[in-house]
């Protein structure tokens, strides 16, 4: 049987992965200059909550049988990526609210792409052959994230090419829209004049907003509840600018998040450029948010359809972690996966 997958990302490379290993004839049509799309970018953690409930109580708004699904499915999922030879860097997420695993990105997408050619973009969809949509969500197109996010200007911190293509593609074949399209998952960064590259979206990113005073430029602050912090970059999207300020004490500069400390995170957008002042045991540094990922996008059920003979998967479905967030490389691994069985009736 045929399947076409649009997009190359992590979704759409274990659609293709998973149907070549079921059989199919596969064509993958990708916009891109190359695979793996913004998961190339990424720490290259898949998790998921260790407890479903606490997986409700922290995104309220998702689909509980979608979340159910992501839930249940993904430590086999993980298992599978293993057993096709993606090299694991680490076994713990480093907290104790969730389980996963990280990935070396790019043997991960080099394993996932082994029998996969890439061609053309789909423009549009074909008659009579299922199509996976994974094209990565819509971060990349400006008036749909004006539309849908926030006016306020973004940066982006993805590919550029993951503009929306699924999204219309599923919306013109009778998909439906998801619930959070008003919501997306970035971090915020060093605002410019800092200088950004692709290569900095990871070590470059602010994470200490909760060890911090978080204020927008008339002085308006926000308490931080969320331990993602996607909270407090969602916030910041709706600023002035899109930008916040986070001042920080002396004795927080140790404080460690992660791999790194408070100052080592401060010292890295100072030397990036970012606009930091220290006045009598106090750091401030101006940030900016930035888009990684938008949340919401084509309502599917839990066979990843989203209309008759389309399916999708990764940032093209949405619904997932509305309230909250979850991890957009588990989704992508699980509803990828799911997306290829269905549309091969297997």
């Amino acid at each position: 049987m045929d399947l076409v997958v649009a997009g190359a990302g992590m979704a759409g490379l274990v659609a293709a992965a998973r149907a070549l290993e079921l059989g199919a004839s596969v064509s993958v049509y990708e916009k891109g200059s190359r695979a793996g799309g913004s998961m190339l970018l990424s720490s290259g953690f898949a998790w998921r909550h260790r407890e479903f409930e606490k997986f409700r109580e922290e995104c309220p708004g998702g689909d509980p049988e979608l979340q159910r699904v992501l839930f249940e499915q993904l430590d086999d999922a993980l298992d599978w990526l293993e057993a096709l030879g993606a090299p694991v860097l680490e076994r713990d997420t480093g907290n104790p609210l969730t389980v996963g695993r990280r990935f070396d990105v790019r043997a991960l997408t080099e394993v996932l792409a082994d029998e996969v050619r890439l061609g053309e973009p789909l423009l549009e969809l074909p008659d009579g052959v299922p199509v996976v949509l994974a094209t990565g969500g819509f971060q990349g197109d400006r008036s749909l994230v004006r539309e849908h996010v926030t006016r306020e200007p973004l940066l982006l911190r993805a590919n550029p090419w993951s503009a929306g293509d699924g999204l219309r593609l599923g919306l013109a074949a009778g998909a439906s829209l998801s619930s959070g399209m008003d919501e997306f998952y970035g971090r915020n960064m060093p605002a410019p004049p800092a200088r950004v590259s692709e290569d900095d979206f990871v070590p470059l990113a602010q994470l200490y907003a909760r060890h911090a005073i978080v204020e927008n430029e008339r002085g308006e602050r926000f308490e931080p509840r969320a331990w993602s912090e996607i909270d407090v970059v969602q916030w910041t999207a709706r600023q002035p600018g899109a930008r916040a300020f986070y001042s920080v004490g002396d004795e927080a500069l140790s404080h460690r998040v992660r791999a790194r400390t408070v100052g080592e995170m401060i010292e890295a957008a100072e030397r990036a450029g970012a606009r930091v002042e220290r006045r009598e045991g106090i750091t401030r540094v101006e940030v900016a948010a930035a888009i990684t990922t938008t949340l919401g996008g084509l309502a599917i059920d839990t066979s990843a359809r989203a209309a008759d003979g389309v399916f999708a998967a990764g940032a093209d479905a949405g619904g997932i972690s509305t309230g909250g967030y979850a991890s957009g490389l588990a989704a992508a691994l699980v509803f990828g996966r799911i997306a290829a069985e269905s549309a091969l009736e297997r």
